[in-house]
C-alpha cells in the first residue's frame, strides 16, 4: 500500500509543462482543462501519471460559446476524464447559456461515460437539477459547498465529492459526506492557497491528515480509503483502458488488497 501515491483528482496544470516536471510531483494527477481547446493541447500528451480532462470551465465566456458537443465527444475517446464543467453562479456567463452547455455535455457522457468532474459554485442546488435530469455515472463534485440537505441529495444520486485544503477546514461539511464517497484535490492554484505543505498539484497530505482525523485513520489507511473510492468510481464508468499504465497498477493493487 506504501506505493501508492498521492491522488489529486482536480488540478489546473498548463499542458506545456516538462513531462519531467510532472513525474518528479510523484502523484497521480487528474489535470482539468478549461477549453476544448486547451484539451486538444493537453491531450497530444502521454504523461505516465497525469490524467488530462476534456472540459469547458463555465465561468469562461469564450470557452462556453467555443463549445461543441461533437468535439467534445470526439476528445472524449482519447480519455478517462472529463473536467472541468459545472455550473457557475458568480459567472458573467448567462446561466442559462451555461445550463446549455452543461446539457450537452451530460448528453455525451450519458453514451461514454467518464470520470467527471463537476463545477457548482454558487449554483449546487441548480447543478444537483441537471444532474437529476440526466442521470450521469462517474460524478465526482469538486469543491463542494452545498449545504447538508443538499449534500445529501448528491449523495442520493451517487455523487463524489474531492475535497481540497479550503474546503477541508469546513469540518462540518466532511461529517456529512459518507467516507466511501471521499476524494482528494488541490484545485492548484486556487483551491490550496491555505495548504501548510508545497502548493504544487498533488499535494493532498494536509487534506489526508484531516480525512483521517474525522474518521479515525492511519495514514496509510486513509490512502488507501481515497484510492479504493476512485476504483469504484472507475469501475462504475467502465473506462480503465484509457488511464495511464501507473495509475491502471495503482488501482489492480487496491482491488488485490480489497479481496
Amino acid at each position: 500500500m506504501s506505493a501508492l501515491p498521492p491522488l489529486d483528482l482536480h488540478a489546473h496544470v498548463d499542458p506545456r509543462i516538462a513531462a519531467h516536471d510532472l513525474t518528479n510531483l510523484r502523484a497521480a494527477i487528474f489535470a482539468v482543462t478549461r477549453s476544448l481547446a486547451e484539451a486538444e493541447q493537453a491531450l497530444a500528451r502521454t504523461d505516465l501519471a497525469t490524467v488530462w480532462g476534456v472540459g469547458c470551465h463555465p465561468g469562461l465566456a469564450a470557452s462556453q460559446q467555443a463549445f461543441s458537443a461533437a468535439t467534445f465527444s470526439k476528445l472524449l475517446d482519447r480519455t478517462a476524464f472529463a473536467g472541468e464543467l459545472g455550473l457557475d453562479g458568480k459567472s458573467r456567463v448567462p446561466i442559462s447559456a451555461q445550463r446549455t452547455t452543461l446539457r450537452s455535455a451530460l448528453e455525451v457522457l450519458t453514451t461514454k461515460p467518464r470520470v467527471l468532474s463537476l463545477h457548482s459554485y454558487g449554483a449546487t442546488e441548480t447543478l444537483l437539477v441537471e444532474l437529476e435530469a440526466t442521470p450521469t455515472k462517474g460524478v465526482i463534485l469538486h469543491w463542494w459547498l452545498g449545504d447538508p440537505i443538499l449534500t445529501k441529495r448528491a449523495v442520493q444520486l451517487g455523487c463524489y465529492f474531492s475535497v481540497n485544503a479550503s474546503a477541508a477546514g469546513k469540518s462540518e461539511l466532511l461529517r456529512t459526506i459518507p467516507r466511501d464517497r471521499l476524494l482528494t484535490e488541490t484545485d492548484h492554484p486556487f483551491g490550496n492557497r491555505r495548504s501548510k505543505g508545497p502548493r504544487l498539484p498533488g499535494s493532498v497530505a494536509d487534506v489526508e491528515q484531516v480525512i483521517g482525523r474525522l474518521h479515525g485513520l492511519t495514514e496509510l489507511e486513509t490512502r488507501l480509503l481515497i484510492w479504493r473510492n476512485l476504483r469504484a468510481v472507475v469501475r462504475q464508468v467502465g473506462c480503465s483502458s484509457l488511464l495511464p499504465g501507473t495509475i491502471r497498477a495503482s488501482l489492480a493493487t487496491v482491488g488485490e488488497q480489497s479481496s
